[in-house]
């Protein structure tokens, strides 16, 4: 499972924070909406994803989006492309991370 925090700040600088997670099995094929909050309760969600080492990402737009999904929800497509996107990035991450991994794609190692 991997885990992905997308937060944005508004106008009036509120932070949104949204955490999603991601379980390859075929039963749940997207990625869910695990926590979201506005101001005070974003803020506390970032500090949980700072102290787990879980990445995040500043994307207002995708944030505005996914805060307004019910909890464990799946993303909607309208989504899909953009946390796509993040998920092969925080694969490519911890592939990297892993001592002795390899990426196939990679010609170089």
């Amino acid at each position: 499972m991997s885990s992905e925090n997308s937060t944005s700040r508004s106008s009036k600088e509120q932070t949104i924070a949204v955490a999603l997670s991601y379980d390859n099995a075929p039963v749940s094929a997207a990625a869910r909406v695990t926590a979201t909050g506005r101001g005070e309760i974003a803020e506390q969600i970032l500090q949980l994803a700072f102290a787990h080492d879980v990445k995040v990402r500043t994307d207002s737009d995708l944030a505005e989006i996914l805060s307004e999904i019910e909890l464990d929800c799946p993303i909607p497509l309208e989504a899909f492309a953009a946390v796509s996107e993040i998920l092969s990035y925080l694969y490519k991450c911890q592939s990297l991370s892993v001592p002795g991994h390899q990426d196939q794609n990679d010609p170089e190692q």
